[in-house]
This record gives structure tokens, C-alpha cells and sequence, in this order.
């Protein structure tokens, strides 16, 4: 899979979440005001309960939309060989088992697929992300992966 192949795919992905979110804050919201959840007594928290809810799924709604206006606004380009790591790169990581990662702005966590091969989008202020931020292409980190210590090789960064 190409950059610009996984940067449609994460869009794609950010873009279907911003759409579900935003159906969700509103539906919600509707709830929230409609004359059904008025408060009968002072111990009806239906409504207010509505509210938190839909003021949450609100906040949540503007993080997708910011996560997919920054990730819209990556122009893909090749990092050189010795070019240090920064958001952008899709590395290679060769240890006991090779994993593919993509350097975003936010979105942490999205995995985005194509076959056999998966891509686990991280961020500069994830814990991987920030042994990554300056390395190279064929530099050796030793990190602590699932409670064990293991050296590995960026094998590649484009």
C-alpha cells in the first residue's frame, strides 16, 4: 500500500466517525430538549443526563473533524534515508516480527488494513511515537514491548 493509498483509506476511515458522531451529538441533543425528558420532579435527571451526553458526543464530533482536517491537510512526500522520523512517515519496524506504523497529528490507534498487511496509525506523543521522533532509516531502539525489552531496526521510513 502507497502513503497516499493509506492517507485515503485514514480520511475515508476519520470522515465515516466524523458522520457517525455528528448523527449521534444530534440525535442526542434532540433528545436532550425534547418535552418528553422535561424533568417531573427534582429527582428526574432524564434530560440533564441527555445533555452531558450529547455535549460529550459534541466534543467528540469536533476531535474527528479535526483529526480529518489535518490529516486532509499532509501533503504525502519520501523521507531521504537519513531524514529523522516526524509526522507523515510510515515506518517499518523490523524486531522479532515486522509491524508498519504511519507518523499523524491525532487519530492514534485507527489500524487501517490492506490484506495481510496492517498499518497502526501513532502519534509524536504516544510512547513509540516519541522513541521514533528523530531516528532514521536503520537506527536500532530498544524498547519495551509488552512488559519485555526488545531491540529493533527501523528497517525503512517513507
Amino acid at each position: 500500500m502507497t502513503k497516499t493509498e493509506l492517507l485515503a483509506k485514514i480520511i475515508t476511515q476519520l470522515q465515516a466517525e466524523l458522520t457517525m458522531l455528528t448523527a449521534a451529538a444530534l440525535a442526542t441533543h434532540a433528545e436532550a430538549t425534547d418535552e418528553e425528558n422535561k424533568a417531573e420532579d427534582k429527582y428526574d435527571t432524564r434530560g440533564l443526563e441527555a445533555s452531558y451526553l450529547a455535549h460529550g458526543q459534541s466534543k467528540a464530533a469536533d476531535e474527528a473533524a479535526l483529526a480529518l482536517a489535518q490529516f486532509q491537510a499532509i501533503v504525502p512526500r519520501n523521507f531521504l534515508r537519513t531524514e529523522p522520523i516526524s509526522v507523515g512517515a510510515l515506518i517499518t519496524l523490523q524486531g522479532p516480527e515486522q509491524n508498519y506504523y504511519f507518523i499523524g497529528p491525532r487519530a492514534g490507534g485507527m489500524e487501517i488494513a490492506d490484506g495481510n498487511q496492517r498499518v497502526l496509525v501513532i502519534t509524536p506523543q504516544s510512547p513509540l511515537g516519541r522513541h521514533l521522533m528523530g531516528c532514521s532509516q536503520g537506527e536500532a531502539l530498544t524498547l519495551d514491548l509488552g512488559g519485555k525489552r526488545r531491540t529493533v531496526i527501523i528497517e525503512s521510513v517513507v
